[in-house]
């Protein structure tokens, strides 16, 4: 049986973090794991977590399962972290929500649901896009193509070309967007091109698929959710991915969400159970600690306080650490603008230089940061951040 196979190509961020640990240089420096790490480089539990987590452990009293929709709590309050509680769609109870294993679970869930709805729906993902967005979705059977984003040259957002090929897209198919802190490029849509995004989106019918890993991480909890909120109140149908690993530390728990917004209450329950039975033929039934966590923090006003405060931190750090770089690097007498990266949100960013020059930082220098030069700005601090402007000075 396995005589035929030939062996997939290493992941290139995590065979990065091998060469980093094996990497004995005091002043190494690691760019390329998407974590948040505060500034001794450690990626912490959050103080809301651990209290959420004592309550849990003195009063869970079964692990029986918790079936296919996961914990009823979770998703309400998800979803009412994703939508706001007076919604219009929410009202309408035009809403849907499943517990899934983390965000890549919610999206893979959406993928054979999509597959299940239209077995010719093509995907449309912005370019460039997370990493494994079409393997995801080619491994569920979907064709996947790209609409233009991110301007490498220009450091800046392809808008128009971005709305003039979504102009094309009709209504069997379905486009991915990023909710904020696009991954890899950092380049978020305003307001003012999300309305424009949810109009166009209305006129041509396809279906939108927004993927909210980051909510929190750009401008704010309900500011990152702008997106989200306009087109779910201005389409029939539309899918949203959630994820809390990052804005809740829950890296290693895997919860997040799927959630399904139809016509009508009617039209939700029948796509609901569509969902639900795929649910069941991926992985039958979702974690459940995660998502007691996340309840206990976003049902308790005192932990839900803690928790976005807690979140303020790491927001104001990130945003901070791309402040720091662009100083650091202007301080080292780097000519280049760099201004892009102060203006950009969220988590990653492209530095824009050669695979050559990402090669010597590595060789030269121990900076490990992927051949496309994307950053993770977490991986910044006061104590590195001088000897990063100087090495990224050296071979510019």
């Amino acid at each position: 049986m396995f005589h035929s196979l030939s062996a997939m190509p290493a992941d290139p961020i995590l065979g990065l973090l091998t060469q980093y640990r094996a990497d004995s240089h005091t002043n190494k420096v690691d760019l390329g794991v998407g974590v948040y790490k505060d500034p001794s480089g450690h990626t912490p539990i959050l103080a809301c977590v651990k209290i959420a987590e004592k309550q849990r452990f003195e009063t869970e009293d079964t692990k029986v399962y918790i079936g296919p929709t996961g914990s009823a709590p979770f998703n309400k309050l998800m979803t009412e972290l994703a939508f706001g509680q007076s919604h219009p769609a929410l009202l309408a109870d035009r809403i849907r929500t499943v517990s899934t294993p983390g965000g890549t679970g919610a999206l893979r869930v959406a993928a054979d649901f999509i597959k299940r709805c239209n077995p010719n729906a093509v995907l449309w993902v912005s370019d460039p896009t997370w990493a494994n967005h079409t393997g995801l979705f080619e491994a569920a059977g979907i064709s996947v193509k790209t609409y233009p984003y991110y301007d490498y040259d220009s450091k800046t957002l392809k808008f128009d070309q971005m709305m003039a090929k979504l102009a094309t897209i009709g209504k069997d198919d379905v486009v991915l967007l990023h909710a904020c802190c696009h991954n890899p490029s950092g380049m978020d849509l305003t307001p003012a091109q999300w309305d424009q995004v949810v109009e166009l989106t209305a006129k041509q019918g396809f279906t939108p698929l927004i993927d909210m890993a980051y909510q929190g991480f750009g401008d704010g909890v309900d500011e990152d959710a702008y997106g989200v909120r306009q087109m779910a109140a201005a389409v029939e149908n539309m899918i949203l991915c959630s994820s809390c690993s990052k804005n809740f530390g829950l890296y290693r728990e895997r919860i997040g969400a799927c959630t399904l917004v139809g016509k009508d209450s009617v039209q939700a329950n029948v796509a609901y159970s569509v969902l639900l039975y795929v649910v069941r033929c991926i992985y039958s039934m979702p974690p459940a600690h995660g998502a007691a966590i996340v309840e206990t923090i976003l049902g308790n006003d005192t932990l839900k306080q803690q928790w976005l405060d807690e979140l303020k931190v790491m927001r104001d750090r990130i945003n901070g650490n791309r402040t720091m770089l662009v100083e650091q690097l202007k301080a080292n007498g780097v000519e280049r603008d760099f201004s892009f990266i102060a203006n950009q949100k969220g988590m990653f960013s492209f530095l824009g230089i050669s695979p050559q020059q990402v090669e010597r930082l590595k060789q030269e220098h121990s900076i490990y940061m992927v051949g496309s030069s994307r950053i993770s700005i977490a991986g910044i601090s006061e104590a590195n951040v001088d000897y990063l402007a100087k090495s990224i000075a050296k071979v510019l």
